[in-house]
């Protein structure tokens, strides 16, 4: 700011940024009340600075954790990376439904789903693809042994696709089409000609260790990376998880974390915003001009009603003017 001549303490922007908290956290609340009525999940978790010393906390390291389902991206920052984490976000789960959540192959998430029976984790075929691509550098005698079974899981991702080109979400798996069941059988011969192979080559005293330990993990993981083949609005990737923490991560790159607790619990509530925001088409600016703008006339008071601003229960012409820029201020004569 003093490199743009408005010399402002640090404190008086800060303090400013704090003010806000409280206006946001309503939106927050509403955000994780629809976001734990969904029924399909991707999570995924980052490390985080937090510059304030906390009784009992050794150091500064904090995770941004963030689970994303069809209609809220949501995001919040805890000290620890234990699946109590987990556990406290999704305390008021439905416990009848059936969840599946997609996930890596982090030991937190098998850990927090043991006390939800109704919870199935999907496991990511892009983290198996890349184990098979990180052998292949590290040892190139087995490179093409390795790329054979990269290849072998891009036609899974093939095969995959072309069932759900004529998959009706409506209908159970036994009532799809008969192109749906044919092009799904030749899916799970695919995979089950994989899992025959990969036993095969386990059962082999002689197989080099490097190929040991990506068929061992693959074994290890098989029921959660075949969950897509009976739920097949299952994706086979976490992408749309670890997609979704890309611009935080460029962030934290930039400005290295958080100088306080409160700060980077704003900053998880905002990554919650506006990425749902994006995710629904909206543009953050003109959705944060009107939201901010509210607050404001309710004597900068947090909103007791934030229906207007929730993307999924707006109108088809509000929903469509928040997709445009925000109108221009007052003094703007551009």
């Amino acid at each position: 700011m003093a490199g743009l001549g408005a010399p402002i303490a640090q404190g008086t922007l800060t303090a400013g940024l704090e003010r806000l908290v409280p206006l946001f956290e309503p939106v927050r609340d509403v955000w994780h009340a629809k976001h734990l009525s969904e029924r399909l999940f991707h999570g995924d978790e980052t490390s985080w600075k937090v510059f304030e010393k906390i009784p009992g906390k050794a150091g500064y390291r904090w995770y941004l954790w963030q689970t994303r389902s069809a209609s809220v991206v949501f995001f919040w920052m805890a000290p620890g990376r234990g699946a109590e984490v987990l556990k406290q976000h999704f305390a008021a789960l439905d416990r009848e439904a059936l969840i599946i959540f997609v996930c890596d192959r982090y030991s937190a998430y098998p850990c927090w789903a043991k006390d939800y029976p109704n919870v199935l984790l999907a496991c990511c075929w892009a983290h198996v693809r890349r184990d098979f691509l990180d052998a292949a550098k590290a040892w190139p005698a087995l490179a093409t042994w390795m790329c054979a079974r990269v290849e072998a899981i891009g036609e899974l991702y093939h095969c995959n696709g072309e069932r759900l080109e004529v998959w009706d979400p409506e209908l159970p798996l036994a009532r799809q089409s008969p192109v749906f069941q044919m092009r799904h059988q030749v899916l799970s011969d695919r995979l089950a000609a994989m899992a025959k192979q990969r036993d095969l080559c386990l059962e082999d005293s002689s197989l080099p260790s490097a190929q040991r330990k990506v068929l061992t993990s693959l074994k290890r993981h098989w029921s959660g990376l075949t969950v897509f083949v009976g739920h097949p609005q299952t994706p086979m990737d976490n992408n749309r998880a670890e997609n979704s923490h890309r611009n935080p991560v460029t962030g934290r790159k930039n400005y290295y974390g958080s100088g306080a607790v409160w700060s980077a619990h704003l900053a998880a509530m905002l990554f919650s915003i506006l990425q749902t925001l994006v995710l629904w088409g909206l543009n953050p600016r003109h959705w944060l001009w009107a939201f901010l703008t509210a607050c404001a006339e309710n004597g900068g008071q947090p909103l007791e009603d934030v229906t207007p601003f929730l993307p999924w229960t707006m109108d088809p012409a509000r929903r469509e003017a928040l997709r445009q820029p925000p109108p221009p201020l007052p003094h703007d004569t551009s």
